[in-house]
């Protein structure tokens, strides 16, 4: 990384606005997750309220772009994976389509809210990473200890 190529804030979640551009960013997600459907299969796969997930998510990203360790302080490691197996085993895995959508929909919630464009390109593709790696569809998921 150049000088000139430094994020303008010392982590990411200082750089999108701190907890209200967090909250906002997770606000508009599942807003837009509600009511596109271009989202319906990944809407699906979150039940009927959306109350505890979006609560969750926020605590989750405060963390893990720098900010306060809500989620952890809460519930210890995310374990993201783990915590995410049971909706597999209860028939609602995810798949290629629910990553895409959750991603597109991020992007969409990113755009909307002006995480500023630098940031939500990093953000794209670390989000990419993550939930490629929650796809439970179409792989062997192996008993977790």
């Amino acid at each position: 990384m150049q000088i000139q190529d430094k994020p303008p804030a010392g982590t990411p979640f200082e750089w999108i606005g701190g907890e209200p551009k967090v909250e906002a960013l997770v606000e508009r997600f599942y807003d837009l997750m509600d009511l596109e459907p271009a989202y319906a299969q990944l809407r699906a796969v979150h039940g009927t309220d959306l109350d505890n997930a979006r609560q969750r998510l926020f605590w989750f990203l405060c963390g893990w772009l720098g900010g306060p360790a809500h989620y952890t302080d809460r519930f210890g490691h995310p374990m993201l994976r783990a915590r995410h197996l049971p909706q597999a085993i209860g028939g609602h895995s995810i798949g290629i389509k629910e990553r895409d959508q959750w991603l597109a929909c991020m992007d969409q919630a990113m755009g909307e809210t002006g995480v500023p464009e630098d940031l939500r390109a990093r953000l794209r593709d670390s989000f990419f990473k993550t939930a490629d790696w929650l796809v439970t569809r179409g792989v062997l998921v192996r008993k977790m200890s």
